[in-house]
């Protein structure tokens, strides 16, 4: 029979190797695309809907706060520190699962991001929904804008107002 604490380390041993799993995802990928796109005009997957094309992004999506690294290093630090917190307080149990879920894949983005705005001074893109001029986006972005989107509707559609007291309230 395994203690409560056991059970509890391997819950957060799994969120740890999950949230890693997605930075390497992220970090592939985007070796992938300075490898394969870097300095080419890009790869049509849909003519004209869809394609890859590699783009150095110095801001944030559609370009604002273009050289603004500081403001992202402390954005991303407030972010994960403040997703971290309320991770912790999150009840066990199948109810909470998807809050846990979001939270591990917004720190997966966060942090892929912050790699590489540390590592290179600005983050690679290269999904790009032609057809709409969508700003070019990679994975880490996919991973925190789904996750935020599903946090939203799940904090006003599922979840209870009871739900969220044991998350914001509780004694731990």
């Amino acid at each position: 029979m395994t203690s409560v604490s056991e059970k509890t380390a391997k819950h957060y041993i799994t969120a740890f190797i999950i949230a890693l799993a997605g930075v390497i995802l992220d970090q592939l990928s985007k070796y992938m695309a300075v490898h394969f796109l870097q300095g080419t005009d890009g790869i049509d997957l849909i003519p004209g809907v869809f394609r890859l094309t590699y783009l150095e992004n110095r801001g944030a999506a559609f370009g604002v706060l273009q050289g603004q690294q500081w403001f992202f290093y402390i954005i991303t630090a407030v972010i994960l520190v403040v997703v971290v917190l309320a991770y912790v307080r999150i009840p066990a149990g199948r109810k909470f699962l998807p809050l846990q879920i979001c939270a591990v894949f917004i720190v997966s983005g966060a942090l892929g991001n912050l790699i590489d705005r540390v590592r290179l001074g600005y983050v690679v893109d290269f999904f790009y929904f032609e057809l709409i001029d969508f700003p070019v986006f990679n994975v880490a972005d996919i991973f925190v804008t789904v996750s935020a989107v599903l946090l939203a509707v799940l904090l006003l559609l599922y979840y209870k107002e009871e739900d969220l007291e044991q998350i914001f309230h509780s004694g731990k």
